[in-house]
């Protein structure tokens, strides 16, 4: 299993940030390379394309938590991304909110799986952080 957690500051309150982040219609809008549709509640189902037509791999979830302006958490239950995930809105003074995305992932084919995640590691946390940097200038003005 591996996990990443990252977290980003914005200038925006708890509620703006909720509603920014559970826009799954909007989401390709700040992160990488990604197309969402989802419902909202827990027991809702969540599909986000990863990539460029036709390169690229389906990612479904569940949301197996929800907690509105505080955390949503999935299940992924695809073939190539396996594992859970949280997003996470901490209230922070001056009415801006930080958050935080953890991923804990089932990495497939055994040594094999987790020493190639050693090499890709970088480049999915470099891509995260992208979005994170691009959803805390997108959120407070969409």
């Amino acid at each position: 299993m591996a996990e990443i957690t990252l977290s980003v500051d914005v200038d925006a309150p708890p509620q703006e940030v909720w509603d920014a982040l559970v826009d799954w219609e909007r989401q390709g809008e700040w992160m990488l390379l990604t197309e969402v549709h989802g419902g909202l509640g827990k027991g809702e189902k969540i599909a986000a394309y990863t990539g460029r037509r036709p390169f690229g791999f389906l990612d479904t979830m569940t949301i197996t938590d929800w907690q509105p302006l505080r955390r949503c958490e999935v299940l992924h239950t695809g073939k190539v991304v396996r594992g859970t995930a949280a997003f996470e809105i901490e209230a922070l003074p001056g009415n801006r909110s930080r958050f935080i995305w953890t991923e804990w992932l089932i990495l497939p084919l055994g040594i094999v799986g987790e020493l190639g995640f050693r090499v890709v590691r970088p480049v999915f946390i470099a891509g995260i952080l992208h979005s994170l940097r691009k959803f805390a200038t997108w959120a407070p003005t969409r």
